[in-house]
């Protein structure tokens, strides 16, 4: 197995970073979202290679195979390690792709390290530019919402994952986008990160303010965010970094709930490529709707 060292714990122990490398060509960096690891992405891993493009993935500190660290979990130090695997992997021309959570790193990267190594970025289903509801933010999500996901975690972890990806995929009594062996799965590969890491990174990704990180951004942007997520309303999020970012291109996925990487996966996989091979996209209306 491969890993990136990111600088050390309290206790001296290298800070281990799991990531896969597939394929040749310009670089893409997947980011995942929580409460995941880097295999959210099995569908883009699968297709995106096939296309002369060379794709990384990894697990983010406490998830997935990666160093489940106590501290740790602010954006600060999840963008130093976004730049750790830019670094250590000498990546260049790359196009970071960050969904829900991950949204987060790529924008505190592009303002904190001021954007080095990095041609392109794209925010899927993302929690940009600020979750919360402030006097300031009144479009944001109300705190309780997110003391109550705490709660429920500290109560019972595993139940609340095994609700929480019912929402995430738009699952319902009447919907079935995904197949309970997928809600299984992703049961999976949720339960294996940290209590401490899946608490830690619910209260980072709802009350970090990335309003100025997304003033700095000055390379070419792709924004997709799907008009039925019920995890990060696009009404919170997707449209107000769209609006951020006025030369973005925003892509609205008509009914596509949060976990589009899977529900949406052969439009996202077209869209990405063709943000990534030429900077611009033409869609058509049973695809996306671009503002």
């Amino acid at each position: 197995m491969s890993y990136i060292k990111a600088g050390t714990d309290t206790s001296g122990e290298d800070i281990k970073l799991f990531y896969t490398d597939q394929g040749t060509g310009n670089p893409v960096v997947l980011i995942h979202g929580w409460p995941l690891s880097h295999e959210m992405w099995d569908y883009q891993l699968a297709e995106l290679p096939k296309h002369n493009i060379r794709v990384i993935a990894y697990d983010r500190r406490g998830f997935g195979k990666s160093s489940q660290t106590w501290d740790g979990y602010d954006y600060d130090t999840l963008a130093d390690d976004l730049k750790a695997v830019l670094d250590t992997l000498n990546l260049n021309n790359v196009t970071l792709v960050g969904f829900s959570m991950g949204g987060g790193e790529v924008a505190r990267y592009m303002s904190r390290h001021g954007g080095a190594r990095v041609a392109k970025v794209a925010f899927v289903s993302a929690v940009t530019p600020y979750l919360l509801k402030t006097d300031d933010n009144p479009d944001g999500v109300d705190k309780d919402t997110f003391d109550t996901m705490v709660e429920n975690i500290d109560k019972d972890r595993a139940d609340f994952l095994q609700t929480f990806s019912k929402q995430f995929y738009g699952v319902s009594m009447i919907s079935h986008p995904v197949s309970q062996a997928h809600l299984d799965g992703d049961f999976a590969r949720a339960y294996v990160a940290s209590h401490r890491a899946t608490v830690a990174c619910a209260r980072s990704f709802s009350e970090t303010d990335f309003r100025s990180d997304l003033t700095q951004i000055h390379v070419p942007v792709l924004v997709i965010h799907g008009d039925a997520d019920k995890t990060v309303p696009i009404e919170s999020s997707g449209e107000l970094t769209a609006n951020a970012l006025p030369n973005a291109q925003y892509l609205v996925y008509d009914g596509a709930p949060h976990g589009l990487f899977v529900t949406e996966k052969d439009r996202l996989n077209d869209d990405l490529l063709t943000f990534i091979g030429e900077g611009t996209l033409v869609t058509n209306s049973s695809a996306a709707t671009a503002y």
